[in-house]
């Protein structure tokens, strides 16, 4: 049953508009690199010129890790203008051509000039001035030479490498383009809503194979012995950071789905273990042609796994990029290990329709890719791989979700993004999450008007689709969307009884707040309940007779609910008399929820602690790890029936769900030194230490039984010679955590020193290791120190806002719960002004050392006393 619980305020069918002011009435125009002047005041660009193809030559030596290249840009002119404005960055231009052309037919008859580029490199902007105007609907052509070195971060076009099982160092370049990084491997219009087709030319050794977003056109032998591959013209408008090219000596395995030759492409040793990801995104494939009715619309998909590369996957479209981990699994690898890929995989697939097939116009609507995309991950693979038992996920990342928008510091999901930080910091759990929480989507409307487009919160009329009803009960769902988009944050919805009168209000759910911060914030809120007569219509008035209500049935909802102490007594009773009263979902939000509140102050934590009592008897997996997490020390004497229970050995036909509450149990019992734990996981390490790797430590068992190991002199050392020679990523990877998870200070020392220098621990992990160390006692202390004492090598490495420099703030601040380390936190960012000090993020970690002194100076005494 759901019921909309409306606010008193209403919006317009098309929301709330915002006008993109591209051009102020008062502009103060910066100084180019040359001395002049340069010409345009905005980092957006001007919508004067709008490209219309790209013809691309590149030439990458990976020896001396530079390249060369040839920008060919087709454009048209839309207003009147003397001014071509685009973007370059780490670019030598060497040589610039411009020519009118009066139609697009004639492109090759007019006469080339030389112009001269400007540049303000503050804003990755270049320019040409013109004495006399470009006039509205020419067509106009402007050719680029230059010259860079490969990237030796993890944008643009970079260089990589990795190490094969002979021991030989192999070299490679790949790109990564999303955000802001197209503009580094070739000057480019690098913004979402400049849609243009591409033809890609690209040059390498014989040992080497080129990738790019299309097949192979044609190869040429060239004089200097090098073969240039030119690939297909794209057939679809793109945007500049869904290009992509990857020039290295992988190998493929293919298979079909309809006219679309799908690949995995992986390094040559690793070939064995790319079956699984071919398997699953042929499937995935097949089910959204079939969702959408439209078809993908490229002859090819290739996913390829790269050595070296920062975040989980990029949806390049037609060939989408992957770490390792997120792709590769053994032929013996678990199910956990395979609900990795598959959700990446299924993520990665959903762009190609959306974000690729439809894009938003300007990164502030990144939800609107991601936040779909993600809405789609989950329900695909509950359609086409159950067995992954994907909910229990789905969950934990949806409570994540939540305890960051309940920050003061969080922000609405569509909002202003005005530098280049902002950009980078979009990408975070509100943009992913928030939106997929919202069930009652027609997604199929978006295609309908959109196709091969933009879109922005404005135009998504989903009142037009005949799926959705609209009545005083359910309300245009246009109206609604706007409602959770326009404002941060999320409701409190707070139930109450009196008699058989059910009233329900709502407020905004803030931890922190001031005067400044106080709105009147109201949501449309579709919501779901579930009572112990199951029967019931909700009605305001319920007979007495129902002892309980529980409000967002199987947490579908994004919202936390209060029952007050009455209810909230109900519901406890109610569990400690029969768990399965409510479904697995409701007992881990329940959870999720009692908590939030307690950090509130609208419950007491004794309340908390009498919700937990129950826990003894619980079986499933979201309520265990979910409590596991907010509450470790005392979860210790509540679950040691549950820890008892727990087999070390694998058996058949498990489910995905009880391998992760095996683990979480037994990672619990370890890390609390239980002894029986501990002796059980070091067995298992001696065994398959001794085996010489024939023995395999079942995949739900490898981080406990690593992170057990690295405990000990002898054993960590050990486990460092066997990460060094591991072959599988997601079992090396595991054993990098439990190396991080040393208490040793020496080595805590040691591995972040080496995680940032890169080598033997690829940099691209050391947002893992900080993680890592900052759960171990005290780590996260030593990583303060590191933080402060590195920080420019951090963010030459990491941009400015990124998800990893949200990832290592976070980790190595959140733990922080007194005054001392808050005026450490506040000063030491303060003084790195335009190198981080203005990040969303740096607010989050303020905000969130002030909730837990507030919580410890509340709480702690209730916790002792009751321990």
């Amino acid at each position: 049953m759901v019921m909309y619980f409306l606010p008193g305020c209403n919006f317009t069918k098309r929301g709330c508009q915002r006008t993109n002011k591209t051009t102020p009435s008062e502009q103060v125009y910066p100084v180019s690199t040359n001395g002049e002047l340069f010409p345009w005041a905005q980092l957006r660009l001007p919508r004067s010129i709008h490209p219309l193809s790209y013809d691309l030559t590149l030439d990458p030596d990976l020896d001396n890790m530079t390249f060369t290249g040839r920008t060919v840009i087709s454009m048209s002119v839309l207003h009147n203008t003397k001014l071509i404005v685009l973007h370059s960055s780490h670019l030598n231009i060497t040589k610039a051509t411009f020519k009118n052309e009066i139609m697009l037919s004639a492109i090759g008859d007019g006469e080339a000039r030389d112009v001269t580029v400007l540049e303000y490199k503050p804003r990755q902007q270049i320019a040409v001035k013109f004495s006399e105007e470009l006039k509205t609907g020419q067509y106009c052509v402007l050719t680029l030479d230059y010259s860079a070195n490969l990237s030796h971060t993890y944008d643009g076009f970079y260089n990589s490498s990795y190490t094969d099982t002979d021991g030989n160092k192999r070299v490679l370049a790949a790109t990564q383009f999303e955000p802001l990084a197209a503009r580094k491997a070739f000057p480019c219009f690098d913004e979402p809503s400049f849609k243009a087709t591409f033809l890609i030319r690209i040059s390498r050794k014989p040992t080497y194979l080129t990738l790019s977003n299309m097949p192979q056109a044609k190869s040429t032998p060239l004089l200097n012995g090098l073969i240039q591959d030119e690939f297909e013209k794209t057939i679809v408008n793109m945007s500049t950071y869904l290009v992509a090219f990857i020039v290295a000596n992988f190998t493929p395995i293919s298979s079909h789905v309809s006219e679309t030759q799908v690949s995995v492409y992986s390094v040559p040793d690793k070939k064995e273990q790319t079956d699984y990801a071919l398997d699953t995104a042929c499937k995935l494939l097949e089910f959204y042609n079939d969702f959408f009715e439209i078809t993908y619309p490229l002859k090819k998909l290739d996913l390829v796994a790269i050595p070296d590369f920062l975040a989980g996957a990029m949806e390049n479209w037609g060939l989408i990029t992957f770490r390792e981990t997120s792709l590769l699994v053994g032929k013996q690898s678990s199910n956990l290990e395979k609900q990795v890929v598959a959700s990446v995989v299924a993520h990665e697939l959903a762009h190609q329709w959306f974000g690729n097939l439809v894009t938003m116009r300007w990164w502030n609507d990144l939800w609107l890719n991601e936040g779909f995309a993600t809405y789609m991950q989950y329900m695909s693979l509950q359609t086409v791989l159950p067995q992954l038992d994907i909910g229990n996920l789905f969950l934990a990342v949806r409570f994540r979700a939540l305890d960051d928008d309940a920050l003061n510091s969080s922000h609405a999901v569509s909002m202003d993004v005005n530098k280049p930080e902002q950009v980078e910091e979009m990408f975070d759990s509100v943009s992913y999450e928030k939106l997929q929480s919202f069930r009652p989507l027609p997604v199929t409307i978006v295609f309908i008007y959109y196709e091969h487009g933009h879109w922005t919160p404005q135009n998504l009329d989903f009142s037009s689709c005949p799926q959705v009803e609209v009545s005083a009960q359910h309300p245009n769902v246009s109206e609604m969307m706007s409602s959770w988009t326009s404002q941060k944050g999320f409701p409190l919805v707070t139930v109450s009884r009196k008699g058989g009168q059910v009233t329900l209000t709502q407020e905004h759910f803030l931890l922190t707040s001031d005067n400044a911060t106080q709105t009147s914030s109201l949501w449309n809120i579709p919501v779901t309940y579930v009572t112990d007569n199951c029967s019931l219509n909700f009605v305001k008035n319920l007979p007495e007779s129902v002892k309980w209500l529980k409000l967002n049935y199987r947490n579908t909802g994004f919202y936390i609910v209060d029952y007050g102490d009455e209810g909230w007594a109900a519901l406890i009773s109610a569990l400690s008399n029969n768990v399965s009263v409510l479904t697995q979902e409701d007992r881990a939000s329940l959870i999720h929820n009692i908590f939030a509140l307690s950090r509130l102050g609208r419950v007491s934590f004794h309340q908390v602690l009498n919700l937990l009592k129950y826990m003894s008897n619980e079986t499933q997996t979201s309520p265990v790890t979910e409590a596991l997490l907010q509450l470790n020390s005392y979860i210790k004497h509540q679950f040691a029936s549950l820890m008892d229970k727990q087999t070390w050995k694998e058996e058949e036909e498990e489910s995905v769900s009880k391998q992760e509450l095996r683990s979480a149990l037994l990672k619990m019992a370890c890390s609390l030194n239980e002894e029986k734990c501990i002796k059980q996981a070091r067995a298992q390490f001696k065994q398959y230490v001794e085996s010489n790797g024939t023995l395999r430590i079942p995949g739900d068992l490898q981080q406990v039984v690593f992170t057990v190991a690295a405990q000990s002199n002898e054993d960590w050392e050990t486990l460092l010679s066997m990460y060094g020679q591991a072959t599988y990523d997601a079992e090396k990877r595991k054993m990098l955590r439990g190396l991080a998870s040393t208490q040793d200070p020496r080595r805590i020392v040691w591995i972040l020193k080496a995680g940032l220098r890169g080598g033997l621990i690829q940099t691209q992990e050391l947002p893992l290791v900080i993680y890592t160390v900052c759960h171990g006692f005290a780590g996260y202390l030593f990583v303060w120190d590191f933080i402060q004492e590195n920080w420019d090598s951090l963010i030459e490495k990491f941009p400015v806002g990124s998800f990893a420099i949200q990832t290592i703030i976070k980790s190595a601040t959140s733990q922080f719960s007194t005054q001392a380390h808050l005026n450490q936190v506040e000063g030491f960012f303060s003084s790195l002004k335009e190198r981080g000090s203005q990040m969303r993020s740096v607010q989050e970690a303020l905000e969130t050392i002030r909730l837990n002194q507030r919580w410890m100076d509340k709480n702690l005494p209730t916790l002792q006393k009751w321990l």
